[in-house]
């Protein structure tokens, strides 16, 4: 079964991450780089997003769609990338998730 986990930054996350020095950042992406290399059987496809400030959001309902600048919302959570796994069940996607080193938190959605 396959299963999108995205990975959400939040802002303590995002603030520990910009006060790392080299050192300390070399560090932490390696661990998400080692952990890629761990799931590279289970993983179809993965992103890395640029920053949400980048994002374009069309609102579409009665009237003339509207097209913002930034994220949908003034969120203090924003997803940073995902990955596509194919496992057998949640259980199995819960596993993976749960060895993540980056973002505090992952969403977990099944493919439709």
């Amino acid at each position: 079964m396959k299963y999108v986990l995205m990975f959400i930054e939040n802002e303590e996350y995002a603030a520990a991450l910009a006060a790392m020095d080299q050192a300390e950042a070399q560090a932490a992406y390696a661990k998400v780089g080692q952990w890629f290399a761990d799931h590279a059987d289970l993983i179809i496809h993965h992103a890395h997003l640029a920053p949400a400030e980048t994002a374009s959001t069309l609102r579409l309902g009665a009237g003339d769609p509207v097209v913002t600048d930034g994220p949908f919302v003034e969120g203090k959570e924003v997803v940073s990338g995902f990955v596509e796994i194919d496992v057998p069940d949640l259980d199995e996607a819960l596993r993976v998730a749960r060895s993540w080193p980056a973002c505090p938190i992952v969403e977990i959605r099944p493919v439709a």
